[in-house]
């Protein structure tokens, strides 16, 4: 039985808000400088956008470590493609929730400058 893009939505936006309570102050004070939008990719490739079928989250913009930015194009977001982290997840809701939450803390990563490797050995990777 499908899932709602709603129903998903709620659910990460809920996960999303509870790792970031369970940063540390700093950390949390420069996560919310990031927005995050909770994307459909079946709807980006009906609007045109051309990204990976299974890609599950992307950080695009300056990290922290950049010089602030001066063109508002190049704001920091994390991107949640919400369907694939469902299918990932096998449409099991736990391991949604799960999904959601490695995948926002390992976008959030990038956006405080760490490369992969980095963020590997925090196990986000």
């Amino acid at each position: 039985m499908p899932v709602s893009f709603q129903k998903l939505l709620r659910l990460a936006e809920t996960e999303v808000a509870r790792a970031q309570s369970r940063l540390p102050a700093d950390v949390r004070d420069a996560a919310h400088e990031c927005v995050v939008q909770y994307e459909s990719n079946h709807d980006l490739h009906d609007a045109g956008e051309s990204i990976e079928d299974d890609l599950l989250g992307l950080f695009e913009g300056w990290n922290r470590l950049d010089p602030p930015p001066v063109d508002p194009g190049d704001m920091p977001r994390i991107r949640l493609f919400l369907d694939n982290l469902w299918d990932y997840a096998g449409g099991d809701e736990m391991s949604y929730r799960k999904e959601v939450r490695k995948t926002f803390l390992h976008e959030l990563g990038h956006y405080l400058g760490w490369n992969e490797e980095q963020i590997k050995a925090l196990g986000l990777g």
